[in-house]
């Protein structure tokens, strides 16, 4: 791989003369596809299977009526193969087009005004903080008059408006004055200071029998301006509500399936599209005098009488510069890839908090800044009314994009339709694909040694463009391998061999016939294709073996999940899938079926043409690339130098101790260093390794020897 060496790092290259005459800690996989639920074109991180499970989902239905099913995506098995025996797997859902999260929204009652039957209202005062109530039913609106009222202040039916008796402006009328701003200003200088009228008429009495009476049910008066708290009983008028948007949830995970909500809610609250793999959502309870309120999250399948809380956060608050502030506590950070569709996607984060939560993040409308002041008081009462209602919501808005529909499953997948994606098309699939390959190429941030992306098979031509952008990408990281299928269900050897034969690359392996498995969920048998449960053999050799030993044979390449293979495959059989650099899967009596190859796409015979050496080759490198990084920007002298040789020589006496080295030499000093390398701010080393060669046709010879004749020594 030819680098381009511009920023400051670590840079490895290899020499491959292993076809001259004269001549760990592991890392984790990477699976590209679709997924029932999760985070779309997001690489995503899981350790086990139960988490893939709770982040992407698992069994599903598609189609309708008497042709409804249930499916999993090859996707699941994969990881379910590989997790049996890693610690880590890098999944990249694929969805395509104008994909979307669901969301819901947590609202706050407020007052929207009063309308009255005839006339309007008018209120008059100069006295700083005076307080009017008016009751209307069973609500009471408090007005208060301030100097300089907040125009955004409101308290649920709390009202400001403005004070001073010498303003000549036209009083405005209560009901629009508290439709458009929530604050009354204007005050007409003839009133009387603290007399509540009616417009138009005499204080108390109103056009068409409006009347405003005390508390107490005495007959309409006026009010002087020595009280500061007065109470009226309004008639003939109605009092009317309205809300607004306190804080926004959305789904981390993409799709229509997020969906929840959605006609009418049934006997004990249950949702008419709420599943186990949805969630809803309830604002428990909330405190007006602390700003806090608590929240829980709830499986979309539940009802009130048997509530499945999923997450709880208890005393979340709206002001920013409190520990306990929504947005800090669940996390409001979201990924958007830019440049999708181009040569160099990238992912762009936007939001400042990290997401705690597993199933939401958070989009906060309302901050109540600094709530409470340093007595632990409310330093503004109308903050309050940004507290949230207390009630619970449901998901909406979630899309699945484009899919071809009904979806073509295992032995059915086809050119155009591989579990409803159509990669013949750039908006329906193909990338969804290449988008996720390009972003893997980062290995600065995606630390990979293997990928697959099952339900791709070469002999398609929508699928070999994304499968050679697979392998483009492995030629230029490194460090990665890909392992893929070469045909499609019920194809024969000799399709197999031609796909094999069109591809160079010793950073790829490909594998066959197809197997059938069980899955206990859908309660049946799946022919899944061989680059589904390969990735878990590979994890099985590393975990009892070491990356430079061959995931194959009776030891390591057992696969023990397989209930049949799609043919049994004869010895001539293999030899002519082997000879053409494809791996056979064998099946043999009492042992079961197994992988029985492993060979890389190199036409060229070297020790790269097998899969061990490339991965000892991509351990080694790794761990060098790795470990050495904290050289960089070291001054170039053998101090530095043989700080290098005690990290590369013991990593190499450990793996030629593990039998995956003949020999090795490690060189990095002034014969490498020359004085010219060292002003072009390089520091130069060459490692030189004889990998251990697998035994992969054990000859022996049968002598048959006379009577009497004794055996050479």
């Amino acid at each position: 791989m030819a680098e381009k060496i511009v920023s400051p790092g670590v840079f490895t290259n290899e020499v491959d003369q292993s076809f001259l005459p004269s001549r760990i800690a592991a890392i984790g996989a990477a699976v590209i596809g679709p997924t029932q639920k999760g985070p779309a074109g997001i690489p995503t991180t899981v350790s086990s299977y139960s988490e893939f499970l709770q982040t992407f989902g698992g069994v599903f239905t598609s189609g309708s009526g008497a042709s409804e099913q249930s499916y999993k995506y090859l996707t699941n098995y994969a990881a379910q193969e590989y997790l049996k025996y890693a610690d880590t797997l890098t999944v990249v859902r694929v969805l395509a087009g104008a994909f979307s999260p669901a969301t819901s929204t947590a609202t706050t009652a407020v007052a929207s005004g009063l309308t009255f039957s005839s006339g309007s209202l008018t209120l008059v005062s100069n006295i700083e903080n005076e307080t009017f109530r008016i009751a209307q039913g069973t609500n009471t609106i408090k007005f208060i008059a301030q100097t300089s009222p907040n125009v955004d202040a409101s308290n649920g039916l709390t009202n400001f408006f403005q004070l001073g008796a010498n303003i000549t402006a036209t009083v405005g009328n209560l009901v629009t004055e508290i439709n458009s701003n929530t604050v009354l200003s204007g005050i007409v200088a003839s009133n009387t200071a603290g007399t509540l009228i009616l417009s138009g008429s005499s204080a108390g009495t109103g056009p068409n029998g409006v009347t405003f009476a005390t508390a107490s049910g005495l007959s309409p008066q006026s009010f002087g301006s020595t009280l500061n708290t007065n109470f009226f009983t309004m008639g003939g008028g109605t009092n009317t509500t309205t809300s607004e948007n306190v804080f926004t949830l959305t789904t981390l995970s993409d799709g229509s399936d997020q969906n929840s909500g959605g006609g009418t809610e049934g006997v004990n609250n249950i949702l008419p599209n709420g599943t186990s793999n949805n969630i809803r959502w309830e604002v428990t309870s909330k405190s007006n005098a602390k700003g806090t309120f608590n929240l829980i999250l709830r499986r979309g399948d539940d009802t009130s009488n048997r509530k499945v809380i999923l997450e709880q956060y208890n005393n979340l608050t709206l002001d920013p510069n409190s520990p306990n502030y929504i947005a800090r506590v669940i996390g409001d950070q979201s990924y958007t890839i830019v440049d999708g569709g181009g040569l160099d996607p990238f992912l762009q984060l936007s939001g400042s908090f990290g997401n705690r939560s597993k199933y939401v993040r958070v989009t906060v409308h309302k901050n109540t800044i600094n709530y409470l002041d340093a007595n632990g008081n409310v330093r503004v009462g109308s903050a309050s009314g940004s507290l949230p209602a207390i009630a619970s919501g449901s998901f909406t808005g979630g899309s699945n994009g484009n899919e071809t529909h009904p979806k073509a499953f295992y032995e059915t997948i086809e050119n155009t339709n591989t579990q409803g994606f159509n990669l013949a098309n750039a908006n329906d699939g193909k990338n969804a694909y290449i988008d996720a390959i390009r972003l893997l190429k980062n290995q600065d941030e995606y630390d990979i040694n293997l990928l697959t992306l099952p339900g791709l098979v070469d002999n398609f031509t929508s699928h070999a463009t994304v499968l050679t952008e697979a392998v483009n990408m492995c030629e230029s990281r490194g460090d990665c391998f890909l392992v893929y299928d070469p045909v499609e269900f019920a194809q024969t050897i000799g399709q197999a061999v031609t796909k094999a034969e069109s591809r160079d690359t010793n950073y790829a392996a490909m594998y066959w016939p197809w197997i059938k498995i069980p899955d206990a969920d859908l309660g049946k048998n799946v022919w899944v294709p061989a680059s589904t449960v390969i990735p878990g053999v590979y994890a099985f050799n590393d975990r009892v073996a070491a990356p430079w030993f061959a995931p194959a044979g009776l030891n390591r390449g057992g696969i023990d999940i397989a209930v049949q293979t799609e043919r049994k495959l004869t010895h001539a059989n293999r030899d002519t899938l082997y000879e053409a650099a494809v791996n056979p899967i064998a099946t043999f009596p009492n042992s079961g079926v197994v992988v029985f190859g492993q060979k890389t796409l190199q036409k060229k015979a070297s020790a790269l043409d097998r899969v061990n050496v490339r991965r000892l080759l991509i351990a080694a490198k790794k761990f060098i690339a790795s470990t050495t990084k904290y050289l960089v920007f070291e001054n170039n002298t053998a101090a530095t130098r043989n700080r290098f040789l005690s990290i590369a020589n013991p990593y190499f006496e450990n793996i030629q101790q593990r039998q995956g080295l003949y020999a090795f030499k490690v060189v990095m000093d002034e014969t490498t260093n020359t004085p010219d390398v060292i002003d072009r701010n390089e520091m130069r080393g060459q490692i030189f390794l004889q990998p251990a060669k697998t035994a992969e046709f054990i000859i022996v010879d049968f002598n048959i020897m006379p009577t009497g004749a004794s055996f050479p020594e």
